[in-house]
Order: C-alpha cells, then sequence, then structure tokens
C-alpha cells in the first residue's frame, strides 16, 4: 500500500470518530450544553494528545514555527466558537451545511495560495458531489432558518478548520505528527478554559455524562486528529479536508442503526452522493499512485 492510499484511510477513520460526536452526545444528562460539551471535549482531547506526545518523547522546545504554531492553535479553538455561535443564530441544519461545505473550498484555494496544491479535476468533482450529498442529508426534514450572521459565523469555521489543516501541514515539516496535534489541541484547550468558569458542569458528576465527556475527547478528538494528522503527511491539504466529509455518512449511519432514526428519501439520497464522491477520491488511479510513489522519493519543497 502506498502512502497516499495509507492516508486515505487514515483520514477516513478520523472522519469516523467524529461521526460518532452526534450520537455520543445524545447520551448527554440534561444540561450538558453544546458550548460546555465542546469546551470539554477540548481539553480532555487535548491533555490525552499531550500526554501521548510527552510519552512518545516528542515533544520539543525548539523549530515551533511561529506563525504556523498560533494559526494551529488560533484555529482549533476559534472552530469551536464560530462553530457553536453560527449554529446558535441560524440553526443546526444551516451551520452544519454551511460550516461543512465551506471548508473543503476555503482548504482548495489556501493549499494552492499558501502551499502550492493545485487542487485536480477529479478532486474537484468529488467535492462537489460530497458537499451536495451533505446539504441533502443534513438539511433534508429540517426547518431552515437563514440567518446573515449566524451563515457568515459557520462560514468562519470552515475557515478555521482549512486554517488549522494548512497550519499543520506546515508544521509536519519540522515536527513529529502526534507533537503537533497535542501543541494544537492543548493550546486551543488552555484558549477555550475561561469558558469552563460561565457554563453548567453538573453533568459530568453523573456517569454517564462523564463517559460522554471521555469518549469525545479520547476518541472523537484525540484518537480522529491522530489519524488525521498521519492522513495529512501523505495527502494534499483539499483532498484530506474533502475525505472528512465522511463523518455525517458515518453520523447518518449511526443514527439509523442505534438511535432508530429514519432517513427520508432526500437524506438517502445525500448518503448515496456523499458515497460517491468518497468512491471518486479513493478508488485506485494509475496516476495518482505514479505521483504518489514519485513524491514519497523527493523530499517536499519548503514554502
Amino acid at each position: 500500500m502506498t502512502a497516499a492510499n495509507r492516508g486515505f484511510w487514515f483520514v477516513l477513520a478520523a472522519a469516523v470518530c467524529w461521526g460518532t460526536t452526534g450520537t455520543a452526545q445524545t447520551f448527554a444528562p440534561e444540561g450538558a450544553t453544546p458550548l460546555a460539551v465542546g469546551a470539554m471535549r477540548l481539553l480532555v482531547g487535548g491533555v490525552a494528545l499531550l500526554l501521548f506526545a510527552a510519552g512518545r518523547r516528542q515533544l520539543k522546545l525548539r523549530n515551533w514555527p511561529l506563525s504556523a504554531t498560533v494559526v494551529a492553535i488560533g484555529a482549533i479553538a476559534g472552530y469551536q466558537l464560530f462553530f457553536f455561535a453560527g449554529v446558535a443564530r441560524t440553526g443546526v441544519a444551516v451551520g452544519t451545511v454551511v460550516g461543512i461545505g465551506s471548508a473543503p473550498i476555503f482548504a482548495g484555494l489556501l493549499g494552492l495560495l499558501l502551499l502550492g496544491e493545485k487542487p485536480s479535476r477529479r478532486w474537484m468533482l468529488a467535492t462537489l458531489l460530497a458537499v451536495a450529498g451533505c446539504t441533502l442529508l443534513i438539511a433534508a426534514g429540517a426547518e431552515i432558518e437563514v440567518d446573515p450572521l449566524g451563515v457568515i459565523l459557520a462560514i468562519g469555521a470552515g475557515a478555521a478548520y482549512a486554517l488549522y489543516t494548512i497550519a499543520s501541514k506546515d508544521l509536519l515539516r519540522v515536527q513529529p505528527p502526534d507533537a503537533v496535534t497535542a501543541v494544537a489541541f492543548f493550546g486551543g484547550a488552555l484558549v477555550m478554559a475561561p469558558l469552563l468558569f460561565f457554563v453548567d458542569l453538573n453533568w459530568l458528576l453523573q456517569p454517564q455524562g462523564l463517559a460522554v465527556a471521555l469518549h469525545l475527547g479520547l476518541i472523537a478528538t484525540a484518537l480522529a486528529y491522530m489519524l488525521y494528522i498521519r492522513g495529512l503527511m501523505s495527502l494534499p491539504t483539499a483532498t484530506a479536508v474533502t475525505l472528512a466529509l465522511a463523518e455525517p455518512l458515518t453520523a447518518a449511519t449511526l443514527g439509523v442503526g442505534l438511535l432508530g432514526e429514519r432517513l427520508t428519501p432526500p437524506a438517502m439520497a445525500g448518503m448515496a452522493l456523499i458515497f460517491v464522491g468518497l468512491a471518486v477520491l479513493t478508488v485506485n488511479n494509475p496516476r495518482r499512485q505514479t505521483a504518489a510513489a514519485t513524491a514519497t522519493k523527493t523530499p517536499a519543497p519548503r514554502h
């Protein structure tokens, strides 16, 4: 298996972990607000990633480009704030569709401008199919309420996610993957920490609440981003962000299988479009395999 193929599976596995978030949150006790859950998830995940990197002796004080490090930390914290604020104003359906759908577009543009990664036609087709599928899947049957400020905040969340990916790609040139995720998420957790003084955390005293927090922090954050960062090592930024659209596909599948949810015909069509879009990216392509093999033999240029 080539490095590029391994990267595809790493990112898809990360998306599956992210896709468990919504199902896990349904088991959270009453009083667990989205902002409280998001802040606690980031704290648990950040500490876990820091301890893991320290245990593997990957954390070093030198060779941390200031701009990329600050952007990665700020983007992680910013995503949480933008996303929850956007959803609060414009609703879950619109906020999620805009946040998820705008991220690949930002990733493609920023990857081209900052890293010189030219998006392929295959990526454009796959992104179009997957974003259309996400729109059908998430918005099907939902009450649509478009709030201009909420949409702008959701776009900010998509941009923040793309910025994190770009900054991480840059940091991977000089730091090991586990150190990159540890610094970004622990730093983001510190930025978000003051919010913990303004939210209700009594739900954590219940065993079910603690289990939800641990799952979201350890599986949906720490493990997911360990996998994602390894995928970034061999994939273009835009490709990785588009592959992450497997997250809503996973969430919908879990909703049907575990929560007994019923899918409308538009939602089923959306799942099919996402699957086709991901298949377009992951199916074997001799030209892509040749390029990947060449890339693994040639040192990546510094930008």
